[in-house]
């Protein structure tokens, strides 16, 4: 069995579950690949691991900076190389668990540095955006779809990009994307994928926001909101964050709210299936609607015996 492990699979796939089971029967450290959960007090929303579960297991890049900070694939990619090698320092396993596909790619094949920035350029696209609106994105989904169905119309700042780095290498981005820095993974993997079928996956989501609306994430928004540093543009997207933000500013009822959230989750859902239709090499367990978290660790450590 290898020394490293990686659980990917769409959010609420119950990959969470797997990785605390796995990490207690195998004495790991578990490193968490979200973009969100890096976020202090962001913890509803984002389905953070419960705090007994944090409590008997160690885990990385959870809470590591402030919702007023900016993070990217770069800072996670640095510290997760860092937390790497501290466990491998102290003799443990690794199980790296996560659903943000664009941070798995990285931390499997490094990270390609794409071409830079051009001011003028962006100001041009910035001023565009602001007299335009909706056409910025209209001209990504022609230059570039593949982008387009993965950024939200919404978030201008990622739509000037893509079309920034268009406009400088002549390539759509994403097509560079897919040049991560390396052609084989940096370390020996073990890759498990969670799937089960749509319609499962999606009362699985609906379920969850039900949980978190239940558990105060109303409360725990209006907390942050209430903060001296205003939220960053990233935190503030979030999905759970944003729609909750937009009740709270009288822009939509709680109730839109929440079956919003459930659509922009199941949307993310899509999106992280099509992502991980080009990863290679995954060993995927299609998860049965009823099946236990106790079924699924069964099945996964017979399959990981298998493995040699």
């Amino acid at each position: 069995m290898k020394q490293n492990i990686l659980i990917l699979g769409v959010t609420a796939s119950g990959k969470g579950q797997l990785a605390f089971s796995l990490a207690e029967n195998l004495g790991a450290e578990i490193i968490s690949i979200d973009s969100m959960k890096v976020y202090r007090r962001m913890d509803i929303g984002t389905g953070k691991p419960p705090r007994e579960a944090r409590e008997r297991i160690p885990y990385h890049l959870i809470d590591v900076v402030e919702p007023s900070d900016a993070f990217s694939v770069g800072a996670f990619l640095e510290l997760a190389e860092d937390v790497i090698e501290q466990i491998k320092s102290r003799g443990r396993r690794i199980i790296a668990v996560g659903g943000t596909a664009l941070y798995i790619k990285a931390l499997l094949y490094g990270l390609f540095e794409g071409p830079g920035t051009d001011e003028k350029v962006r100001a041009e696209l910035r001023a565009r955006a602001e007299a335009e609106g909706a056409e910025l994105y209209r001209e990504l989904a022609k230059i570039d779809p593949a982008a387009a169905e993965r950024i939200s119309p919404n978030d201008t700042k990622r739509i000037i990009r893509a079309l920034e780095v268009y406009r400088i290498s002549g390539k759509p981005i994403s097509s560079l994307q897919k040049q991560f820095g390396a052609e084989e993974p940096l370390r020996d993997w073990t890759i498990i994928g969670l799937r089960r079928e749509k319609t499962e996956e999606s009362k699985r989501i609906n379920s969850r926001v039900k949980r978190m609306i239940s558990a105060g994430l109303v409360d725990e928004v209006k907390s942050l909101l209430a903060e001296e540093k205003p939220l960053s543009k990233q935190a503030r997207c979030a999905i759970g964050y944003a729609e909750i933000i937009d009740h709270l500013s009288g822009r939509t009822t709680l109730e839109d709210a929440v079956e919003l959230i459930k659509k922009n989750t199941r949307r993310l859902a899509k999106n992280q299936r099509t992502w991980f239709k080009t990863f290679e090499g995954v060993n995927w367990l299609d998860i049965e609607p009823q099946e236990t978290p106790d079924k699924i660790f069964s099945r996964t450590k017979t399959l990981l015996n298998g493995i040699e």
